[in-house]
């Protein structure tokens, strides 16, 4: 039986993976387990590795690495904590491969201590640009530690191969979320409202709106969010908390303030995966500058309005509204939004990030690579 450990350090991250989680379950030759570190050990942003003991999934092991500040200065002192605690963590115990997907900086420093421990990495969403953010250079130095890639488009797929890494170890898989939408049993949204305490019973946004990373003004940003979200005061507002980056925790407080003097705001520290994509399947529209807003929203027919630089790059849907990080823009956006015209062009929208059976697939190449004993020694393929 192969040991497989997938690594999660956030909410959405988890909600994206727990479907291949299930997946491989049911294979009788993966034995199936998380390493949970970040977010999910924090208080401030809900505790959240209790959903995956709530799913039934096993946790190997729980690595906390985040500090007080999320300042520059500690994002990297976070990043030698993972290192620091994988490094101990995979010298005592070796799993046949490790699972990450996207491009945060714990994720990057998991890596790092896998490779050096020779244990092969299996990679989600490489070959993604996201111009706003570090993350688009995590992402690529991740590809380069890893020997086994599920790209979420063909283009994807093709920039993968483009930097170096072979293409029958590049597949083009579509994206899990793609495959939640589709699949999954969804709750009701009464279930959410009594859960928050929040009704959603007229034409409401969800919102998510994290620092981006590449720029210093994320204070001005949020406050731009925040006259516009006043602008459009016939809308109620679901918010979900920023992430730990650089800027996220200043993110926050300022929607708590904002939430706290309006009736028509709540501010969240996260729904959970299914309590989300529900959220979303009965919204008006989405609002921020998340990826799920162009990889997960326009497959429940939903408009997405994404704010500013942090998605600058990736591929999206013709429902996805891109404005500037500017209060007067994302007024208009969000009118458009709302207009009969998005609405209708939303339910009809085709979703690039599609696949077809992407669990299944990414299940049948990581049991095909631990069969051939692959590992991290590669050689770098030229085009």
């Amino acid at each position: 039986m192969f040991d497989v450990q997938v690594l999660t350090s956030t909410r959405a991250e988890y909600g994206l993976l727990r479907t291949l989680i299930f997946r491989m379950q049911q294979e009788e030759e993966l034995k199936v387990s998380t390493l949970v570190t970040g977010m999910h050990l924090s208080d401030e942003f809900g505790q959240t590795y209790r959903q995956i003991e709530e799913d039934g999934v096993e946790i190997a092991v729980k690595i906390p690495i985040l500090l007080s500040n999320d300042d520059p200065a500690s994002v990297s002192k976070a990043m030698g904590l993972a290192m620091l605690g994988f490094a101990d963590y995979f010298a005592a115990h070796r799993p046949d491969c490790i699972i990450v997907l996207g491009d945060r900086f714990e994720t990057l420093a998991v890596c790092c201590a896998a490779f050096n421990e020779h244990i092969p990495v299996v990679h989600l969403h490489g070959g993604e640009k996201t111009e706003g953010a570090l993350d688009e250079a995590y992402r690529h130095a991740i590809t380069k530690l890893s020997c086994l890639h599920f790209a979420s488009t063909e283009e994807y797929r093709r920039r993968v191969i483009q930097l170096g890494e072979n293409p029958g170890t590049v597949f083009n898989t579509g994206a899990l979320g793609v495959e939640n939408v589709k699949n999954l049993k969804l709750p009701d949204l009464s279930n959410i409202e009594n859960d928050i305490g929040f009704s959603l019973r007229q034409p409401y946004a969800v919102v998510t709106f994290h620092p981006s990373t590449m720029e210093k003004d994320s204070e001005q940003q949020c406050h731009a969010l925040i006259d516009a979200m006043d602008a459009h005061a016939e809308l109620r507002y679901l918010c979900t908390k920023a992430n730990a980056d650089a800027g996220g925790r200043l993110i926050n407080r300022m929607l708590e303030e904002f939430a706290a003097e309006r009736d028509n705001v709540i501010l969240v520290d996260s729904l959970g995966a299914l309590k989300y994509l529900c959220a979303v399947k009965h919204a008006a529209l989405v609002l921020g500058n998340s990826s799920s807003g162009l990889l997960e929203v326009p497959s429940f027919g939903v408009p997405t309005v994404n704010i500013g630089s942090r998605q600058k790059g990736r591929i999206r849907a013709e429902s996805v509204i891109d404005c500037e990080s500017e209060t007067k823009d994302i007024i208009d956006a969000i009118s458009k939004a709302l207009s009969n015209e998005m609405q209708e062009k939303a339910r009809s929208v085709h979703n690039p990030y599609e696949g077809h059976d992407t669990s299944g697939i990414m299940t049948r190449e990581i049991i095909k690579m631990l069969k051939e004993k692959k590992t991290n020694v590669k050689t770098f393929y030229d085009i």
